[in-house]
């Protein structure tokens, strides 16, 4: 019953943060005077000056251009950083310069907000890593991220996109800095380290001496959730004590990595002056979420027959690998939360969850809209809104139209080539991993096939959480993944920017009685079933041959 509590508190406080959230967030991108402003300018101006920002619009290739070429310039810097952090201050742990293929793991999957890890945080990076090379990331990515869909937005309704460089020090300065400094001031209040000291030497109670890996924990922790990246200080993630010591600082990682997600669509309902849009797709996602979160929850309640029929007791449900402080329902929350927030974070192992509760966290990902992360998360929200209408138009023989936009040849051709980039990235990987790199594959079956495609799909959807099991420190799996998670985050989103661009230029038409009006709750129930037809016919046969089929195998 207290779970049952728990739960429902935390997703009621989300809900009930969700729309002033998103409000503010429509504020703090307008480019016209707000009531905010002289809160944040005085920080602002000075920015622009030292940076030789100039507050003017840009065409969505040159939006498009600074996006892409100051994430690899970043990208560049970082992995330079990581190459020679041995020889730079700040490594009292003495922790060695990376591996070449590892750093450009590394860099890429930070600046892509993915987060993945092919290291242990507390061994393989010196505090200085730590804090200018991957904290930095964690504000640029999500901050990047976050200015493209609210250029989308504004494409959408026909105003220009605006500056990228602009919103990229909006979204840092009145969004992710505010919230992330509250935020590591509750983690440290709660038992969460920050110090620059090296590791702590103690004597254990059979006399052994331990060293314990500590850090700049709390700062780093507020950002990783906050900003939707997931990255772990520890190589365990949110399942060590100093990341996630109690029940509080659980609630509030969960709060964290939902706000902004859920948010968007009240911002997008306000920035487009129409609420019921935004309410009509926040509802759509919570639907969504809420069933796969039911699926997760019962799946993990009834536990494995197989792990019963060895004689271990399951009253509690499946606890294999999950985190004990919390339970099975609150680590499968957190594993539901993370995938459908694409932030990457993990309170319990992911590749021992049941089958089915694998299957909830790879069906998140791989439909990248149920809530989805920072920024990139709305957008496939939007372009599967976008589909949904082209389609809606095809079986009325209308022209479709889209917040008074017509859906024309042009615009569509980018969305399905944007919409078929996500699955090459992943099935075509999964497929040459399986041939060429089965024996770093910890399991056989379809458990192992699991694993492979886990991998990929949180490489090519940003979300850098991973089943574990592989052996994926090797140069094949860094640079694999690494390309996936580059051309998995900026092909798409640029092909997104030329549709916003492209809807911008082109004249509103008025609304009629034969318009298909996409602030219903009949349009909710088209956009749903959108994603579901399109993310079955594409995903559904590799999920049959991993997670399914495993399902099917146990001995229930």
């Amino acid at each position: 019953m207290l779970t049952v509590i728990s739960i429902g508190v935390t997703l009621a406080v989300v809900l009930l943060l969700a729309r002033p959230a998103g409000l503010y967030i429509a504020s703090a991108f307008r480019y016209e005077p707000t009531r905010i402003d002289p809160w944040f300018k005085w920080i602002e101006r000075p920015i622009y000056a030292v940076s030789g920002i100039k507050e003017t619009n840009q065409t969505w290739k040159q939006y498009a251009a600074s996006f892409v070429l100051s994430n690899t310039v970043m990208i560049v810097l970082v992995y330079l950083i990581f190459r020679i952090q041995a020889h730079l201050p700040l490594n009292p742990s003495g922790a060695a310069s990376m591996e070449p293929t590892l750093a450009f793991n590394t860099a890429i999957s930070f600046m892509t907000n993915t987060n993945l890890q092919h290291y242990s945080g507390e061994s393989g990076l010196s505090y200085l890593s730590q804090m200018i090379a991957v904290v930095f990331m964690m504000f640029t990515a999500p901050a990047s991220a976050f200015a493209v869909a609210i250029a989308f937005i504004r494409g959408l309704i026909g105003k220009p996109l605006g500056n990228f460089f602009v919103d990229v020090v909006r979204s840092i300065t009145r969004v992710l800095l505010p919230v992330a400094f509250v935020a590591a001031i509750l983690f440290v209040a709660a038992g969460v380290p920050q110090t620059l000291k090296a590791t702590a030497a103690v004597t254990t109670l059979e006399g052994g001496v331990q060293e314990i890996a500590r850090g700049p924990v709390g700062s780093f922790l507020s950002i990783k959730q906050v900003g939707n990246n997931g990255g772990g200080f520890f190589g365990v993630n949110s399942a060590h004590p100093f990341e996630n010591p109690n029940g509080f600082t659980n609630f509030l990682q969960l709060v964290l990595m939902l706000l902004f997600p859920v948010s968007l669509p009240f911002a997008y309902g306000k920035m487009v002056g129409n609420k019921k849009q935004g309410r009509v797709l926040f509802v759509s996602m919570a639907i969504m979420f809420l069933v796969l979160m039911g699926v997760s929850l019962g799946a993990e309640a009834n536990g494995n027959p197989n792990i019963e029929a060895m004689g271990i007791q399951q009253e509690g449900g499946s606890m294999e690998g999950k985190e004990a402080r919390f339970g099975v329902a609150l680590s499968s929350l957190y594993s539901v939360v993370t995938t459908a927030s694409e932030t990457g974070a993990v309170n319990t192992m992911h590749d021992t969850l049941t089958p089915l509760g694998g299957f909830v966290t790879l069906a998140n990902m791989m439909l990248n809209t149920v809530f989805g992360g920072m920024g990139a998360g709305f957008l496939n929200v939007l372009m599967y809104a976008l589909i949904a209408v082209f389609l809606s138009g095809l079986m009325v023989g209308r022209t479709p139209e889209f917040l008074g936009k017509k859906l024309e040849g042009k615009e569509i051709k980018l969305i399905a080539i944007s919409l078929l980039i996500q699955p090459l990235l992943i099935l075509a990987p999964t497929a040459l991993a399986l041939l060429t790199n089965a024996d770093t594959i910890s399991n056989p079956g379809y458990h192992g096939l699991s694993q492979v495609l886990y991998e990929y799909t949180s490489s090519a959807a940003n979300n850098g959480s991973g089943f574990e099991g592989l052996g994926d420190a090797t140069p094949f799996w860094n640079i694999s993944t690494g390309i996936v998670m580059y051309l998995g985050r900026y092909l798409s989103i640029v092909l997104l920017l030329a549709v916003a661009g492209s809807l911008a230029g082109k004249k509103s038409t008025p609304v009629t009685s034969g318009t298909f009006r996409t602030d219903t709750y009949l349009f909710a129930a088209v956009f749903v079933g959108t994603v579901l037809i399109v993310g079955a016919l594409t995903y559904f046969p590799a999920m049959v041959l991993g997670p399914i089929a495993e399902h099917l195998t146990l001995n229930w």
